[in-house]
């Protein structure tokens, strides 16, 4: 676990500690953050805490091939409710995902800064945004890094049921018919188990994450 200075560097994965944190401190800059990602580290800490980076050793993520939508949720699109864009409101999303109650969470991670941070990211191509509409009111969506063959998925909200199951679903086509390799979840939790999310070794993510990078 390093400290990290002005230099914009990050430590080698292996120093990561048992606890998935490789390095403390640094800055929310574009330049930083668009390195953390290609190295496999994603920033992760709660309001009033130092900027803490992660690079774990089990990775939760979507091999595109493998996703299948439920039936229900195959119902619910063929009903035609809801209408989904692409990059429309990112401001809108993260907001909401901001604002967004969890369960066993006090608090929330995405800060005041860190919306600042994606939000420039978005503005410069690097960030991307799934609405969902309902009519015309904004009900779900998600919001992640894009590294042209990989997608790192930050965080979703639902204002109704299956909203954000929607937004994956219409992401999850749009990384296949242009070949990404994955979709990263980062961490485990119950929700994207269910949506056919699978833990693998941080060394296959980082050779898949190489691989994404020298064809970009």
């Amino acid at each position: 676990m390093q400290l990290l200075s002005h230099l914009l560097e990050f430590p080698a994965p292996e120093t990561t500690h048992a606890s998935g944190i490789i390095a403390i401190g640094g800055d929310l800059s574009e330049k930083r953050l668009l390195l953390a990602y290609e190295n496999g580290i994603f920033p992760w800490f709660e309001d009033g805490d130092p900027i803490t980076w992660w690079c774990p050793e089990w990775r939760m993520v979507l091999l595109l091939d493998t996703y299948k939508p439920s039936k229900s949720l195959r119902n619910i699109l063929n009903r035609n409710k809801f209408t989904v864009t692409f990059n429309t409101a990112f401001k809108e999303v993260i907001t909401h995902c901001q604002q967004a109650k969890r369960e066993g969470q006090q608090g929330t991670w995405i800060t005041d800064d860190m919306m600042n941070a994606y939000t420039t990211l978005h503005e410069s191509g690097k960030a991307t945004s799934v609405e969902v509409w309902l009519e015309d009111e904004l009900v779900g969506g998600l919001y992640g890094v894009d590294l042209g063959r990989i997608f790192c998925g930050e965080s979703m909200f639902s204002k109704v049921s299956n909203a954000s199951k929607i937004a994956l679903h219409f992401l999850v086509g749009y990384l296949k018919e242009h070949h990404y390799l994955l979709l990263d979840g980062q961490v485990y939790n119950e929700y994207l188990d269910n949506l056919g999310f699978i833990e693998i070794h941080r060394d296959d993510f980082l050779k898949i994450l190489h691989v994404a990078n020298s064809k970009n």
